[in-house]
């Protein structure tokens, strides 16, 4: 597969764009006028930048308002034309991008435009170069590209051919499977471009809120189906208009650009069998099973007060590491591993970022192929030398400087926690929580690492992702993108943040970057749950009254139900699956919580009481900073 994105799809200097494209592995780029136009050097400078940097030209675009003109600005659109034409060999470009017409002297007529392009080719001919003709979906007379394709086809020329982007085809509602008609020799590049769903002026749409193919909701995979029928092996390119990738950091959104042309292109290779799509071998999306573990890092003091707080919620302390200062708390399927050591990667997470659930462990088929398919996606193998004797999971960087194991039922893994870990007996006798597994974890970021993180997540596991949410803080919105698989095993709720005032921005300044910030645990019976926990020592967050008063009107509860949430500090709600129950516990200092759940059918995750949870966990945080400690109960 040939790959390449237009300048404008990141921010930056000229220099600092082309540098990152090259650096995430692109083929070639795009150039944006605009982007020339504002630098400070010659087109033999920028030639040789994009030589320099193994890239290749693949396009300079755009020439805007040509096709169908009166004279005498007919004449003087051919003259700019051939300017342009110089700036191209200058350039070492052979491509030039001509987006149909919003101008509003345009006459239209397709025997007109098509007798224009025609002459346009004969030009661009006589120096060796070719002119791709694209429909803006705003067009003022072409805004398909069927339109745009008997235009080429009447201009009869072999200089003269298509540029097909996805948004311009899918925002308007158009069937790609036209595409197919078009003969490959005829479409002289594939622009790309995902979006969210909106009803919204298509201008604004495809100027502000474009994003990469994976990322938004349009039915990209099914454009490029139709253009691999055709037998087309030309570049793919991305060009993406987006307010916050342009504010953004250029070799995020170059890597994540890249991950999602790979993601989509290995996507299509599986769903058209028959047809030759260029696009590598890789493993498939990882199904996974459950979560095997959460992994904290700790000092002693820390680890101290964290194994409080799991004794209170019903934990106890079962292993010990044979070689490591690692301790292993379980209950039910769940398994939270402490980690004081003082070298290697969980010593090093906790001096830049203090206590925090820095790894996961995810079970999955085969953790050998998930590791492929997540190198052949962009993501960087974590590997850390083990002590003799122990277990070698492999392993990925996480969003924020995590990491990802991958746990298999191979003979070595299966035998993991035996293998490395010596029992031990708890002195710590309070009773088991009647928790039973790892219902969800919840990981915050900044809102312009949400995108990127939703995109590593799909394109690595077998998960779809539900509507995006947003959850009223007291200070401020937070984005929630929930992506989950079919059968529970992993769900993930992404929260960003679009300031430092609200919890999740609290939470971010504390641990100095995205990471997990609580992690929900799942009950059969809440109520039972909630009394031996308050038996062991436990404090849940305080809701307030006002709440209760509220449900009780809002599902016509009765009123002995209504009593006995408020009575366990429970919260409650209810959709067309069923009943929904959570428990949460304080927030520490740095913003960390636990929530218990249970679930009798509900299939969300309580979005609608997240206001009334986040106002009281920053309530109940203290007036001063403190030291960084995880929730005590």
């Amino acid at each position: 597969m040939k790959t390449s994105i237009a300048t404008v799809s990141i921010s930056g200097t000229l220099p600092e764009k082309i540098a990152a494209i090259a650096a995430a592995g692109f083929d070639g780029l795009e150039l944006f006028e605009q982007d020339f136009l504002t630098f400070d050097g010659d087109a033999a400078t920028v030639r040789r930048m994009i030589a320099d940097h193994g890239l290749r030209l693949t396009v300079f675009q755009p020439f805007r308002d040509f096709e169908t003109l009166p004279e005498p600005q007919r004449q003087a659109a051919f003259d700019r034309a051939e300017r342009k034409f110089d700036l191209m060999q200058e350039l070492d470009t052979d491509l030039m991008l001509v987006c149909s017409s919003i101008s509003p002297l345009a006459l239209g007529g397709i025997d007109r435009a098509a007798a224009d392009f025609h002459e346009l080719g004969e030009r661009a001919a006589r120096r060796g170069l070719k002119v791709g003709y694209e429909a803006l979906c705003w067009g003022r007379h072409v805004s398909d590209h069927r339109d745009a394709w008997e235009i080429v086809r009447r201009a009869d020329h072999p200089s003269i051919g298509l540029v097909l982007d996805s948004f311009h085809t899918l925002a308007k509602g158009i069937d790609p499977q036209t595409i197919r008609a078009i003969p490959k020799d005829k479409i002289f590049i594939i622009q790309l471009a995902d979006a969210p769903l909106i009803h919204m002026d298509l201008l604004h749409w495809s100027r502000h809120l474009r994003n990469m193919p994976g990322e938004g909701d349009l039915q990209v995979g099914a454009f490029v189906q139709a253009v691999c029928a055709t037998g087309y092996d030309g570049y793919f390119s991305l060009e993406i208009f987006n307010d916050q990738f342009r504010g953004g950091s250029a070799q995020v959104v170059a890597h994540d650009g890249k991950r999602s042309l790979v993601q989509l292109m290995d996507q299509v290779r599986r769903d058209l069998p028959g047809v030759a799509v260029p696009a590598a071998p890789m493993p498939d999306r990882a199904l996974v099973h459950g979560v095997e573990f959460v992994e904290f890092a700790a000092d002693e003091t820390r680890a101290a007060a964290l194994g409080e707080a799991l004794h209170a919620l019903g934990f106890r302390k079962s292993g010990r590491h044979r070689s490591k200062s690692v301790d292993l708390y379980r209950q039910g399927q769940i398994n939270i591993v402490v980690n004081t050591e003082r070298q290697g990667m969980a010593h090093s997470s906790f001096v830049a970022r203090g206590a925090s659930a820095y790894a996961i462990g995810l079970q999955v088929d085969d953790a050998k192929a998930t590791l492929e398919r997540a190198v052949a996606l962009g993501a960087t193998p974590f590997d850390q030398e083990p002590n003799p004797g122990d277990i070698r999971m492999p392993a990925i960087r996480g969003i924020g400087g995590s990491v990802i194991y991958f746990v298999d039922r191979s003979a070595d893994l299966v035998q993991l926690w035996e293998h490395e870990f010596v029992n031990v007996e708890d002195s710590d006798r309070r009773a088991d929580g009647g928790l039973e597994r790892i219902d969800h974890v919840a990981q915050t970021m900044f809102i312009d690492e949400l995108l990127t993180s939703l995109l590593f997540y799909t394109s690595l596991f077998a998960v779809k992702k539900l509507p995006m949410v947003d959850v009223v803080d007291p200070g401020g919105l937070v984005r929630s993108q929930v992506i989950e698989n079919e059968r529970g095993g992993l769900r993930l709720t992404l929260n960003g943040a679009e300031n430092r005032r609200t919890l999740a921005g609290h939470f971010l300044t504390e641990l100095f970057g995205a990471g997990i910030q609580h992690i929900a645990l799942s009950s059969s019976d809440i109520f039972r749950t909630a009394s031996a926990l308050a038996a062991n020592g436990f404090k849940p967050l305080a809701v307030s009254p006002n709440y209760y008063d509220d449900l009780a009107a809002r599902f016509a509860l009765p009123p002995d139900l209504v009593r006995r949430l408020a009575e366990a500090s429970l919260l409650y709600d209810r959709d067309d699956s069923g009943e929904f129950f959570q428990l949460y516990s304080r927030a520490g200092d740095d913003g960390f919580f636990f929530e218990i759940v249970e679930r009798r059918g509900y299939k969300g995750y309580g979005a609608a009481n997240a206001p009334f949870r986040i106002a009281a966990q920053k309530r109940s945080l203290p007036p001063v900073t403190l030291p960084r400690a995880l929730t005590q109960p």
